[in-house]
C-alpha cells in the first residue's frame, strides 16, 4: 500500500493587518445584518400565524418555543460578535490603522480644518498649515 499523494497547498495572503481588521469588521456587519433578517423572519412568522390561528393554545406554544429558541441564539451569537468587535477594536488600537488614511488626506489636502480631525500625533505634529 502506497502513502497518499498530498499536494502542497500554500496560499498566498497579501493583506496587511489594517486590512485584515477591516475583513473582521466587515464580517462582523454581515453577521449583524444576518441576525436582522432572521429576527423580521420570526416577526413575519408570528404575524402569519395570529392572522391565519387565532384560538389555538397549543399552536400557540410550540410557536412561542420556536421563537423563544431563535432568540436564545441569536442572543448568543450576538454576545460572541460583541466579544469579537471588542477583541477587532484592541487590535486597532495597536496596530496604527486608525489614521494612516486620513493623516495622508489630510496632508494632500492641506485643510486647517480638517487637519486635527484625527487627532494622531503626525497630524499635530506636522500641520500642513503651519507652513503658510
Amino acid at each position: 500500500m502506497s502513502m497518499p499523494n498530498i499536494p502542497n497547498i500554500t496560499p498566498d495572503v497579501t493583506f496587511d493587518r489594517c486590512e485584515a481588521i477591516d475583513l473582521i469588521l466587515a464580517s462582523i456587519a454581515m453577521e449583524e445584518m444576518s441576525l436582522s433578517h432572521i429576527l423580521n423572519a420570526e416577526g413575519e412568522k408570528l404575524q402569519f400565524f395570529l392572522k391565519t390561528k387565532p384560538c389555538h393554545m397549543h399552536e400557540y406554544l410550540q410557536i412561542n418555543k420556536s421563537i423563544h429558541q431563535t432568540m436564545k441564539s441569536i442572543t448568543r451569537s450576538q454576545i460572541l460578535l460583541e466579544m469579537k468587535l471588542d477583541d477587532v477594536l484592541i487590535l486597532n488600537e495597536s496596530s496604527h490603522c486608525k489614521c494612516d488614511d486620513c493623516c495622508d488626506d489630510h496632508h494632500k489636502k492641506h485643510d486647517c480644518k480638517e487637519v486635527h480631525q484625527c487627532g494622531c500625533d503626525d497630524c499635530r505634529d506636522n500641520d500642513p498649515c503651519d507652513d503658510y
